[in-house]
């Protein structure tokens, strides 16, 4: 079922785009227009590329550098689109500079593109590095030419022009501004700058349809986008990337400009898709209190929660006929009042004898994600339940002596016959649990209601503690907005793992890197060894201690060990260590607001 539900998503990224129709007005002489000025975009950006190639084979380093900066936001002109259609593409022009691993033919693909060439030539150009950035450059002009190819016949629709011009918003947000592909270089501002006036460009074709409709609408947009050009500075360095105030960015253009491109769309009777997404395709901002939907992160439709399987998941939850010994049950080591977490720093086996392999993570938005556990082990909740409910250590379960003590008890007969035609069964069992933990969703803390306008909800400290996270201190590059995980977005369908060297005892001396393998346990995948999924940082302030192995006490001691630049930062050899491991360099200050800010996230609802 996994390998089948993956290769769809993996069918749906590539083509899905092009399986629905456009509805509505205007004509499909707009979309030519946008087609046209596409194919341009792309002519002009193959051409930076070509000029940065030829600037690497023998310019200075200045020459080199400006042209690598040019290609880039000659890049960002075209992103959107190329995002949203070839994605493949896309990602061997700009894709993470760090090796992946196929599980499905045990092969390691080494990283290239943009950010692969970046660290090359900033802040300095590495003159030992030559023949590497001669054939880097070299391969990032054959994908450009690639993308030129491809971009010659692209079908299209304007409801999938609107669906990808505010993908592309939402890329801003959560990958532009935080740094996520020039962290090295600083030039995201201006490479955000570019990112919006792309936008402004392809919106203005509808612009005379728009005016006839809703004028004033149309009106909004335009200052929205000047407003935007205030904000984002035309050049980037160190100061304008940590100074730039993201949370007013935000706020003021960026999420005011997701909503009024919705608005547009549906003035221009350009319905919004309904296909089933993690982020609702008419979510109008990344911040809504329903702008995702954890159900589409279920095995298929026929897994889906209803009202009676989510009470009888939570009623199965607290209950220990789950277990062998009848003693234990998910609320055990998953309590409510802590953030359905423990307090500990691992748990202990069901015999008491010695501790679990690894922390007790939250289940607050435990739905929202596409790999579950710290090594990424499963894809599905349903697989979760199944693996803890039989683990030896936890639970030491069988699903067939629990469905044979559930059909023995009359509470449990009634409530499992109205939540499923077939009673009580393993799977049914397995699905009323996962579809009490997709209900567990935890999106309204003050920091939510601050970006959805209650501007009281915040104070000073902790909106520089925001600005910190999404811009100096790195964390929104791995903790993605706006869940805090690791679910990449704009499309929010993988889930990422990272390498940070996390000690085996807190020390910042002398340190002994922990001795848990991670992801390799189960892919085999070298690079994957001490690789951990990225977890949410939302009510971080409730599940202490941190990390897989529970070393840390303290979101303060958390935030040094980032500040040092990780593993490496403090003595530890980890040749795969993904975490950047300059030092961070922030003050006292700086590390109380980043505090103050996490403690903005705590948000538990009565679950």
């Amino acid at each position: 079922m996994k390998q089948m539900r993956l290769l769809l998503i993996l069918v749906l990224l590539a083509v899905g785009p092009f399986s629905c129709q456009r509805a509505g007005k205007p004509t499909f002489a707009t979309v030519e227009q946008v087609k046209t000025q596409f194919r341009n975009d792309v002519m002009t950006f193959q051409a930076a590329t070509t000029r940065l190639k030829k600037a690497i084979d023998g310019a200075d380093a200045t020459t080199q550098q400006t042209a690598f900066r040019q290609a880039r936001l000659a890049w960002k002109k075209v992103e959107w689109l190329t995002e949203y259609y070839f994605p493949a593409t896309a990602k061997a022009i700009n894709g993470a500079p760090i090796p992946e691993y196929e599980e499905s033919d045990a092969k390691t693909m080494e990283p290239e593109g943009f950010q692969v060439i970046e660290p090359l030539l900033f802040p300095a150009v590495q003159a030992e590095a030559h023949d590497e950035l001669v054939q880097q450059s070299a391969v990032l002009a054959s994908n450009v030419q690639r993308l030129l190819k491809v971009a010659e016949n692209n079908p299209t629709t304007d409801a999938h022009i609107f669906d990808a011009l505010r993908l592309e918003v939402f890329r801003i947000i959560t990958l532009g501004i935080t740094g996520f592909d020039s962290p090295v270089a600083q030039y995201s501002l201006p490479e955000t700058r570019a990112a919006i006036q792309s936008i402004d460009r392809y919106v203005a074709f509808y612009k005379d349809d728009l005016r006839r409709k809703d004028a004033a609408l149309s009106d909004s947009l335009r200052l929205l986008f000047n407003e935007a050009y205030k904000k984002l500075p035309q050049t980037g360095n160190s100061a304008t990337f940590n100074g730039f105030d993201r949370m007013a960015f935000i706020t003021a253009v960026a999420n005011p400009l997701g909503y009024r491109l919705l608005d547009a769309q549906l003035a221009l009777e350009i319905e919004p898709f309904e296909e089933s997404r993690g982020l609702r395709a008419d979510a109008r901002t990344l911040f809504d209190a329903d702008a995702f939907n954890a159900d589409h992160y279920a095995p298929g439709n026929e897994y889906r929660s209803s009202a009676e399987r989510i009470a009888l998941g939570k009623r199965l939850f607290f209950d220990p006929v789950l277990s062998g010994d009848g003693k234990r049950s998910c609320a055990s080591c998953h309590q409510p009042q802590r953030a359905f977490t423990d307090a500990l720093p691992r748990n202990r086996t069901l015999d008491g004898r010695q501790p679990i392999l690894r922390n007790t993570p939250t289940l607050w938005n435990v739905g929202l994600q596409r790999a579950l556990f710290a090594d990424s082990r499963v894809t599905f909740l349903e697989d979760q339940a199944t693996d803890v409910v039989t683990s030896v250590t936890e639970m030491h379960g069988s699903f067939e002596n629990v469905v044979k003590k559930l059909a023995q008890l009359p509470e449990y007969r009634q409530p499992f016959a109205k939540a499923y035609g077939d009673g009580i069964t393993s799977l049914n069992v397995r699905n009323a649990i996962a579809s009490y933990e997709r209900s567990l969703i935890s999106l309204n803390s003050r920091f939510d209601r601050y970006v959805r306008g209650e501007q009281g909800s915040l104070n000073r400290e902790e909106i520089q503690g925001f600005n910190l996270f999404a811009g100096k201190a790195k964390c929104a590059t791995c903790h993605f907005l706006p869940l805090t995980n690791g679910l990449v977005p704009p499309h929010f369908e993988k889930s990422e793992s990272e390498s940070l060297g996390v000690p085996q005892h807190l020390a910042w001396r002398a340190a002994r890197l922990d001795a848990d393998p991670g992801k390799f346990t189960h892919t085999g995948g070298v690079i994957h060894r001490h690789l951990f999924k990225t977890p949410t940082v939302r009510n971080v302030a409730l599940t202490a201690p941190y990390m897989h192995n529970g070393t840390f006490r303290t979101l303060e001691e958390v935030i040094d060990f980032y500040d040092k630049g990780g593993g490496k930062g403090i003595g530890i050899d980890l040749p795969n260590q993904t975490l950047s491991t300059d030092p961070l360099h922030l003050t006292r200050a700086e590390k109380a607001a980043l505090v103050t800010f996490m403690e903005a996230l705590t948000d538990t609802p009565t679950p």
